[in-house]
């Protein structure tokens, strides 16, 4: 690789009053109390392209926090990711504004079905001309599962089993039920589609059935570009052999690089190339003109940040419940069916005990990635830095208050980086694929298990036959 690596930026939100810091919604600059309108999110899509982001990254979690204090309480007061709306449902309106942005979008398998599933992900393609991701979630509340009917959730090595599963049912209808060629728009002959171009999937496994085709023609990408965020030891095996992107946490540049490091290994051990993947670690910023400024910024910020909402959140995070424990009581590693990894950054990861108190504050004690404060010269050299020392591509950049948080990185950050050769001054054409992977395909890489689900000459031959 010659000359530097072009950082790379998605926004991280999430169809919910708070998001990553909790009680940022009573700033009196906040818009997110209007996160269930368009205006909210169209602005925000605008703003992302005007500042050449990769895309906006948005979470999604399925059932209420109720770990802490063993009920929802907290969650429901303080708005901790409560209410929650469908962010499928706003991609539409964000893409008609847009041209190049692209858009991750996180959805619980558990609850889905590959048929149906599909389908969605096909039309958010063909809606987007192909700027539409997957971020790949298997879910960790039970209280979701209860929600679904169902007792408790599946345990955590098993969600991932089940997502093998599906993943393997969606590439058989995303890249082999459909011809490239099966759709003909022929209005002459008074042909649509040529019957003998599809193909019927059959898939029997052990937690999904499919027998059917297809229902939506092929998309530009057929495959949405496909996220991921486990990095514990299951799901770093997953992520290495499915992801296109990845998206870790670790407070400290040691912690971070080494789960880089183990992603990228991990993929390389399934004979893939480690720099297939983009690697985005979750950013807080803070930046002002100056840095005094940006001190001021944090401060201001920090007032806001509801201590009992924050511990509500980590609680579900992470399936223990720190009203149990005291403000200056470090946190001890606990094995659970909710996110390991976080746990393991918190204690057997760290170089410092992390006391519950440094977790409910607006701070680098606090944050669960870089939290970087500062003027744009102090935040590019950090972000850089982090880049660097980490080798990971990009970041998410974390809601704060909406909109002047994001409005600051892309008039203050953007230019510095730009200066600096390090961040794009154009998007590239292209589907989301293609910008994130210059001079590839729209498709699936070649190297990728999704792509050998493809029906190649040979496989036409052998149905012909048949």
């Amino acid at each position: 690789m010659t000359g530097p690596r072009e950082l790379r930026f998605n926004a991280f939100n999430m169809t919910a009053p708070s998001h990553n810091w909790a009680g940022l919604w009573s700033h009196p600059r906040d818009a997110s109390i209007d996160y269930n309108t368009l205006d909210y999110w169209v602005d925000y899509a605008k703003t992302a392209e005007r500042g050449l982001l990769d895309g906006i990254f948005l979470a999604d979690v399925f059932g209420v926090y109720d770990v802490y204090s063993g009920n929802a309480d907290a969650a429901a007061l303080h708005a901790v990711q409560l209410p929650n709306a469908d962010p499928t449902l706003l991609v539409s309106a964000m893409a008609l504004v847009t041209r190049h942005l692209g858009f991750g979008i996180t959805s619980n398998l558990t609850f889905e079905h590959p048929y149906q599933l599909a389908r969605t992900f096909s039309t958010l393609d063909h809606l987007t001309k192909g700027r539409i991701g997957w971020n790949i979630v298997t879910g960790y509340l039970d209280s979701g599962a209860r929600g679904m009917g169902l007792p408790a959730g599946r345990a955590h090595d098993d969600r991932y089993d089940a997502a093998e599963d599906l993943l393997t049912a969606a590439y058989k209808l995303w890249e082999g039920s459909w011809e490239d060629d099966a759709v003909r728009r022929d209005r002459g002959s008074r042909i649509f589609t040529d019957p003998a171009k599809l193909h019927r999937v059959l898939h029997e496994g052990p937690y999904f059935k499919v027998d059917g085709i297809h229902l939506a023609e092929p998309s530009p990408q057929r495959t949405p570009l496909l996220y991921q965020a486990g990095t514990s030891k299951r799901g770093r095996a997953f992520a290495a052999r499915h992801a296109e992107a990845v998206f870790l946490n670790g407070q400290t540049k040691p912690i971070l690089a080494r789960a880089v490091r183990e992603i990228r290994e991990a993929a390389k051990a399934y004979g893939r190339d480690p720099y297939d993947i983009r690697l985005f670690a979750g950013a807080t910023v803070i930046v002002a003109p100056t840095r005094a400024e940006a001190n001021d910024l944090l401060e201001d910020y920090a007032r806001h940040v509801d201590q009992t909402g924050q511990l509500a959140l980590l609680s579900g995070w992470t399936g223990i419940d720190f009203s149990t424990y005291r403000p200056d009581q470090p946190i001890e590693y606990v094995e659970s069916n909710a996110i390991q990894s976080m746990v393991e950054n918190f204690t057997v990861r760290s170089d410092r005990p992390v006391n519950v108190s440094d977790l409910a504050r607006l701070s680098r004690a606090g944050a669960r990635s870089p939290f970087v404060v500062g003027s744009p010269q102090d935040v590019a050299d950090e972000l850089i830095a982090w880049a660097e020392d980490t080798d990971v591509d990009g970041f998410n950049l974390f809601r704060l208050v909406v909109p002047e948080s994001l409005n600051a990185f892309v008039d203050l950050v953007v230019p510095e980086l730009q200066s600096r050769g390090v961040y794009k001054t154009a998007y590239r054409d292209g589907t989301l694929r293609e910008k994130l992977f210059p001079g590839r395909s729209p498709r699936l890489h070649t190297t990728h298990p999704g792509a050998g689900f493809r029906r190649s000459a040979d496989t036409l031959r052998s149905d012909a036959a048949e």
